[in-house]
């Protein structure tokens, strides 16, 4: 397999959860600006969208989008308990989250503070937007370990991608999510992530 990313982008998601899977895989690293491979390679060539994170199997297909992603990658090593079985009431709990984290934290919340496009009031509008969803965010977490249940999940990986990202653009965290993420960038696979995506 191979995982095409940004250094920080959402892909960073993907990246900790290929390591927390325990999964082997190529790295390709992506200049977004300029939508090519650090090999100087048509990124357009492998996902047409422009966008990371892209997964490139083993058959040669690619699949694209976070969420999607995820969970493959999830599926993939089931005994590592990143995503619960089919028809488990806590699988569906980590979808919901990932749905609600794509949705209204990383677009709607977290995507307009990057867009040189957007306006001073649509950045504005997104960050208070934001701040409302951390703080539930916040709240349902409480003094939880993780998002879901006992153990660490692809919902947490998201998770923590974007608080990561929340702090890279000073946003203020609530203090349950400033203790979350303590706890999760202590992780070694977070911690592995974060350091190659940063070239440590």
């Amino acid at each position: 397999m191979e995982l095409f990313y940004a250094p920080m982008a959402c892909s960073l998601a993907s990246h900790i959860t290929l390591r927390e899977a325990g999964i082997d895989a190529t790295l390709t690293r992506v200049a977004l600006a300029t939508k090519t491979t650090a090999s100087g390679a048509d990124y357009l060539a492998v996902a047409p969208k422009g966008q990371v994170p892209a997964l490139r199997l083993d058959d040669g297909s690619v699949l694209t989008e976070n969420a999607a992603v995820l969970q493959y990658l999830a599926d993939r090593e089931p005994a590592r308990g990143l995503l619960s079985p089919v028809g488990t009431r806590e699988r569906y709990a980590v979808l919901e989250w990932l749905s609600f984290l794509g949705s209204e934290v990383h677009k709607a919340g977290l995507a307009p503070q990057f867009n040189p496009e957007a306006p001073p009031e649509a950045k504005a509008w997104a960050r208070t937007l934001l701040d409302r969803k951390l703080a539930y965010v916040a709240e349902a977490i409480g003094e939880r370990a993780f998002v879901v249940g006992d153990g660490f999940t692809i919902a947490d990986a998201y998770l923590t991608w974007a608080l990561n990202l929340c702090t890279l653009v000073g946003v203020a965290l609530p203090a349950p999510l400033e203790r979350y993420l303590a706890a999760m960038t202590a992780r070694p696979a977070v911690q592995a992530a974060i350091a190659k995506e940063r070239g440590a």
